[in-house]
């Protein structure tokens, strides 16, 4: 019969309230270094979510940005280009009147296509920090179940 050692021997149960080792290392030592490693992921993964929001608030500033260009060019174009519109139609014959109403309903049809992309821009960049929570639940959940096991 060979004599092994309670250390190394894998199927040793260690008496009540004495100390693991597991190569040189106590059970505080290993929980210590695990929650080092738990806290070093998270601090990675609240740093992948900073530069996801920081990328998305870029893009929603593009998008906030186009809205306004195309506000600030309808204003200052808009007053000639009409006036020239409503001009040609009024030679027409259509009368001053319907010739204005004509006009003002196209620039509208316009103005609300510009809007309507600008919004879409901006709603694109609200899904952005899902990957970086999608994978902090995982994280989470893998923590738990290692704890658990």
């Amino acid at each position: 019969m060979t004599h092994t050692d309670p250390h190394t021997d894998p199927h040793h149960d260690p008496a009540p309230g004495t100390t693991t080792r597991v190569e040189g290392k106590s059970t505080g030592s290993l929980l210590s270094e695990a929650l080092n490693h738990v806290s070093g992921l998270v601090r990675k993964e609240v740093d992948l979510a900073r530069a996801e929001m920081s990328r998305a608030v870029g893009r929603a500033g593009m998008g906030i940005g186009l809205i306004v260009g195309a506000v600030i060019l309808s204003l200052t174009a808009l007053n000639v280009l009409a006036t020239a519109f409503v001009a040609w139609l009024a030679e027409t014959g259509l009368g001053p009147g319907l010739s204005a109403l004509i006009v003002g309903l196209v620039i509208l049809v316009i103005a609300a296509i510009l809007v309507k992309v600008g919004i879409n821009r901006v709603k694109a960049v609200t899904n952005a920090p899902k990957r970086s929570a999608d994978s902090i639940r995982k994280d989470a959940a893998a923590v738990k179940g290692a704890i658990n096991d």
